[in-house]
């Protein structure tokens, strides 16, 4: 067993090099590594008929994701998967993410709930928000006496 001195500016350094990776602020010759939770892009639009929420899940399998629309919140939840097919690969940087996600968006009051429809094709999944249909307000004539 070695004996090894006390150095305090050396233990002030250590914890300024795990505050700072703690804080993604890179040190010298590091680059930033962004940690943050994954949260798949998403595009909302608004035809006549309904809304469309389009989301982006590469390399998610259908199996794996899940819509609710619960109480005017709608949810996308999921997850994707890291592949260790081949333990002799090397892998000399990782930047997507994996892990678990999940989306909520309020839903406008004119939704019909019973005709949402969701479909999963090519990594994208088509929430279609169908708005409900109001009747139109009838025109009377009315005399006036």
């Amino acid at each position: 067993m070695n004996i090894v001195r006390w150095d305090p500016f050396r233990e002030l350094e250590d914890v300024s090099v795990r505050l700072n990776r703690f804080l993604n602020r890179p040190e010298k010759g590091e680059e930033a590594l962004i940690v943050a939770d994954w949260a798949p892009m998403v595009d909302i639009q608004e035809t006549d008929k309904e809304y469309l929420v389009k989301a982006e899940l590469p390399e998610v399998k259908k199996e794996d994701v899940k819509v609710s629309l619960e109480n005017g919140l709608l949810t996308l939840r999921g997850e994707r998967h890291q592949v260790k097919d081949d333990k002799n690969a090397k892998f000399h940087r990782i930047e997507r993410s994996y892990g678990t996600f999940v989306r909520s968006f309020s839903v406008p009051t004119d939704v019909d709930e019973a005709k949402v429809v969701a479909e999963f094709k090519d990594g994208v999944l088509n929430v279609h928000l169908t708005k409900a249909q109001v009747s139109k307000p009838k025109n009377f004539d009315i005399k006036v006496a």
